[in-house]
């Protein structure tokens, strides 16, 4: 792959990655508007790579608290912080993985990967961030298992090319009254067991098709994702301290009309 394409998909993963504006469907949106080759499920699973490690060095005091949390768990202890966040992420993640297999599976997920369902999924679940983000009551500080399920739900629309993960989830730890800051940081946690495991799925296609170039490509696509997305978190998780996610709904319901216009066009 040209060495611009790759710096080019791997900046666009790392800044959207953890935006609500959807990271597949811009990855989706890249080949099919310019006539760019498709950078194929290595470079995929490249990028996701690298922002799995900036998401967990920028949550890393988290990250080790849920990591601990496993270890509570293994021993029979459900009561510590640690085991309750653990036990949540776990909870969270499962009906997107058992989803997220099935669409694989079935094919599914390659059918959704057109000009005009990106279109309609960054519209509509744009304004749907928009409701719950302006009407959300903010009344709750600590994350139960009954939320973390009810988030988990929400994660499955991610599935749906141009929805946005993290917008998604956002969306519903807002929906049940999370303040900002809050329900990005569970989205964000969130992502690192939903990224492992959608890597260990594809990973398994990967390597039948990896060759020693595109392992290269590969590792330098990771660095620069990693990079990328390690700035754009540290802005959004500063900026919602002081701003709304309108912005973020603004860009998206107006590259959704775009795209239906050019998808019905």
């Amino acid at each position: 792959m040209p060495l611009f394409q790759l710096i080019l998909v791997a900046i666009i993963q790392g800044i959207t990655e953890f935006l609500p504006v959807s990271s597949s469907g811009h990855l989706i949106l890249l080949p099919n508007l310019t006539g760019l080759e498709d950078q194929g499920q290595v470079i995929d699973v490249a990028v996701h790579l690298g922002t799995l490690g900036a998401v967990i060095i920028f949550f890393r005091r988290d990250v080790g608290l849920a990591l601990a949390g496993v270890m509570d768990l293994t021993c029979g202890h459900r009561d510590t912080p640690g085991a309750r966040l653990a036990l949540g992420l776990i909870l969270a993640t499962v009906p997107v993985v058992v989803a997220g297999a099935a669409l694989h599976l079935s094919g599914l997920d390659q059918a959704m990967r057109s000009t005009a369902v990106i279109g309609w999924a960054m519209l509509i679940f744009g304004l749907v961030l928009y409701w719950a983000d302006q009407r959300g009551p903010v009344r709750k500080t600590e994350w139960s298992l009954r939320d973390a399920a009810i988030m988990g739900l929400w994660q499955v629309l991610s599935l749906i090319p141009g929805t946005s993960r993290s917008g998604i989830t956002i969306t519903g730890g807002r929906q049940l009254g999370y303040d900002r800051e809050t329900a990005a940081r569970l989205a964000m946690l969130m992502s690192i067991p939903t990224i492992i495991a959608s890597g260990a799925l594809l990973g398994t296609d990967v390597a039948v098709k990896a060759d020693l170039q595109i392992v290269r490509d590969g590792v330098i696509a990771a660095a620069l994702a990693f990079l990328s997305a390690l700035v754009a978190l540290s802005l959004m998780m500063r900026l919602l301290r002081s701003v709304s996610f309108t912005p973020y709904v603004i860009y998206r319901v107006i590259l959704g009309v775009i795209l239906l216009a050019i998808a019905y066009g």
